[in-house]
């Protein structure tokens, strides 16, 4: 994607000034009003999107107009999605934000120009590497893309008794998540018996070859053999232990028997962790409610405040 223009201003809800360069640090672009330890340091538009607009408005739109700090050409805002990057030379932006809040007439912008493209187009990013910036320049995209590890935990999947049905489960259904949104990933799965030190020493691996979504199924009961609690919960940061509890009492209202689910979720670092039980209608109930959360986590662990 070329940079058509660069644009900063001194002052928020106004038209930027182009410029021919600028500089970024930690708190975004130096001089920009925008700039601060947030989420969105730096706005980028499509060229594309701009034509249009001036297209149904009858009048040239020229770059800076709707306060973008970066106008490019060839970017499509629905191609892209939180956490990707962008990257020119040295400089590193991470996206943290695809669209906002209309401001209306309270917005210079709104009333100058009569209506913004920028709360359905424009995306926002915060400042991963500093650098400089000039018109004219290359902006490559690199996607995010998701690793995901699923985990089967069972004696009899392992020593080749039983066929390993919820695993492949687990992972169709995280499959399916992801192709929804549209986010690139990666699932790798893996089956292990119920011994606790394997189980540790794999996650220990997983969590240095930095994995995004860990996900073990079975080992969750009160069984003698069922230890995935006091194996994952001592490797963890921060447990998470309402999505666990909503999904025991909602499903324990029709069966009683979820109510003995020991699964636990938490993070470690930036990755998630679910630990949730084995049978095949478990990990269909289990992977629905999760998967309604995954990505509002993400925006959490990753210091994301546009929720």
């Amino acid at each position: 994607m070329k940079i058509i223009s660069l644009n900063i201003s001194d002052k928020k809800g106004v038209i930027k000034t182009p410029v021919k360069s600028f500089e970024l640090n930690d708190n975004g672009i130096i001089g920009d009003a925008h700039a601060g330890k947030w989420h969105r340091q730096v706005s980028l538009l499509g060229g594309e999107s701009i034509e249009k607009f001036s297209s149904e408005l009858g009048r040239p739109i020229e770059p800076g107009e709707f306060a973008e700090n970066i106008t490019l050409q060839g970017f499509d805002s629905t191609k892209v999605g939180v956490l990707d990057r962008f990257t020119c030379g040295e400089v590193i932006l991470e996206l943290t934000q695809i669209g906002k809040k209309c401001h209306g007439t309270n917005c210079v912008i709104y009333r100058e120009v009569g209506n913004c493209v920028m709360p359905k187009e424009g995306v926002f990013c915060r400042v991963l590497q500093r650098g400089q910036l000039h018109a004219g320049s290359e902006l490559l995209l690199q996607p995010k893309v998701f690793k995901i590890l699923v985990i089967t935990l069972s004696d009899r999947c392992f020593a080749g008794i039983s066929k390993d049905a919820s695993g492949p489960l687990v992972a169709k259904k995280i499959q399916s998540l992801m192709e929804t949104k549209g986010r690139k990933h990666i699932i790798d799965a893996q089956i292990l018996p119920d011994e606790p030190d394997m189980i540790s020493e794999k996650l220990l691996e997983a969590f240095k070859n930095e994995y995004d979504i860990i996900i073990t199924t079975g080992s969750t009961g009160i069984g003698p053999r069922d230890i995935a609690p006091e194996a994952i919960q001592p490797l963890l940061d921060k447990e998470i232990p309402g999505i666990m509890d909503m999904v025991r009492l909602k499903y324990g209202m029709e069966k009683s028997n979820a109510l003995i689910s020991r699964a636990i979720a938490g993070t470690k670092n930036k990755t998630l962790i679910f630990a949730i039980p084995g049978s095949p209608k478990a990990v269909d109930e289990y992977m629905d409610e999760i998967n309604k959360i995954i990505f509002h986590c993400f925006n959490m662990l990753y210091a994301i405040d546009n929720h």
